[in-house]
């Protein structure tokens, strides 16, 4: 039998074209509800180009996006910065339809939702509550339609900045590369927090033996990244302008470098943002927003360490949010003050980066995101 269904399988790719599309999804800050706050475009991987496929509109600030591991699916963080309300909401992307349908929304446990992210089995979802300091987890049903919360923890203790950090301010929710652990940087308690993570039960959430890991006081941490080969993470803290560089290993973190995101010479505050690696791991990208508004360049050596090798403007104001196409080809940089998308060529040997000259407008553009998508046709 398993040798007849094999046969089937081979006979059908044999008879199949294979497409792989690469699209770029949008969020925004945006209170229009008769504007397009989620765009989504087709990118050329050979030139740059971004062509328009479709966007949604009727929705307040979708300002953090992520995509499910299917291609299918659009988590928002929506009514963002809207008092007394947060929420995180579902649409289905039909790419061969061109299409992208409002499925439903559900409250996000906490006011201001910064940050959304999918467990690689699409059906738990979590979120980040950045004025409340607090996580929630929502299950997914098999529609892609998001599930009322199955757990949520909140915090209060902040840290020693007297305005920004009276209390605690989650501000991403990253799992683990075997995403069996979930981590919080927790930018108002100069903390990193960890649960262990157990698909399999109905509150998959424990407290981890660590239960949490301290930063230095007044660095902000805000997003959070793993190296490919697993043994490394990188956290980059937004107060102090500094990426932090640990070891990992079965959900502890160790410190092993700490490191500045902005040029020697620099004089004035530049708030330091997003992170990202290269696929190969050879590469760290960290973006500066304020008065540098660019993206800083690191080589990674064998052992996890930082060293700076360049600066690259992303021709804008306030760079909230960049992305890495998943072949390694392309930066892509969304620019909220300014509006403005700018697409990078990404030197795969040097890790610098030239603007392709091709660039989108769009209204408070606070997110982007990347994601190739197989398509398998009968010819």
């Amino acid at each position: 039998m398993k040798k007849q269904l094999l046969l089937i399988i081979v006979f059908l790719v044999t008879l199949s074209g294979f497409s792989q599309n690469t699209y770029v999804f949008l969020g925004s800050y945006n209170r229009d509800k008769s504007a397009e706050a989620i765009q989504i475009y087709q990118l050329d991987t050979l030139n740059g180009k971004l062509t328009k496929i479709t966007g949604a509109k009727d929705i307040i600030n979708p300002s953090y996006l992520t995509v499910s591991p299917n291609g299918k699916y659009i988590y928002a963080c929506t009514d963002t910065k809207t008092p007394n309300a947060g929420s995180v909401s579902s649409f289905e992307f039909n790419a061969d339809q061109k299409s992208l349908t409002f499925l439903n929304k559900q409250s996000s446990g906490g006011e201001n939702p910064v940050y959304v992210s999918v467990h690689k089995n699409g059906k738990w979802l979590v979120n980040g509550n950045y004025t409340e300091g607090s996580v929630s987890v929502h299950p997914v049903l098999e529609n892609g339609k998001i599930d009322s919360i199955a757990q949520n923890f909140k915090y209060s203790e902040g840290s020693i900045h007297p305005e920004r950090q009276k209390s605690s301010h989650v501000h991403s929710t990253i799992f683990s590369p075997q995403f069996d652990y979930l981590f919080l940087p927790d930018l108002g308690a100069d903390k990193i927090h960890c649960y262990q993570f157990n698909e399999t039960k109905k509150q998959p959430l424990t407290e981890a033996a660590i239960p949490f890991t301290k930063t230095d006081l007044q660095a902000g941490p805000r997003h959070f990244t793993f190296h490919p080969n697993q043994k490394y993470g990188y956290c980059i803290e937004e107060m102090s302008g500094t990426i932090s560089v640990y070891e990992y290993g079965n959900g502890t973190l160790k410190k092993i470098q700490r490191i500045k995101t902005h040029k020697d010479k620099y004089e004035g505050f530049s708030e330091s943002s997003d992170i990202h690696i290269s696929p190969d791991g050879k590469f760290l990208y960290a973006s500066n927003r304020g008065k540098e508004n660019n993206i800083a360049v690191f080589s990674i050596d064998a052992d996890g360490l930082l060293k700076n090798i360049g600066y690259q403007s992303t021709f804008g104001k306030h760079p909230r949010v960049f992305a890495i196409d998943e072949s390694g080809k392309f930066l892509i940089a969304s620019n909220v003050n300014t509006g403005n998308v700018i697409v990078f060529r990404r030197n795969q040997k040097t890790g610098l980066l030239k603007k392709t000259g091709k660039e989108i407008k769009m209204q408070d553009v606070s997110c982007v995101q990347i994601k190739q998508i197989l398509k398998i046709k009968l010819l």
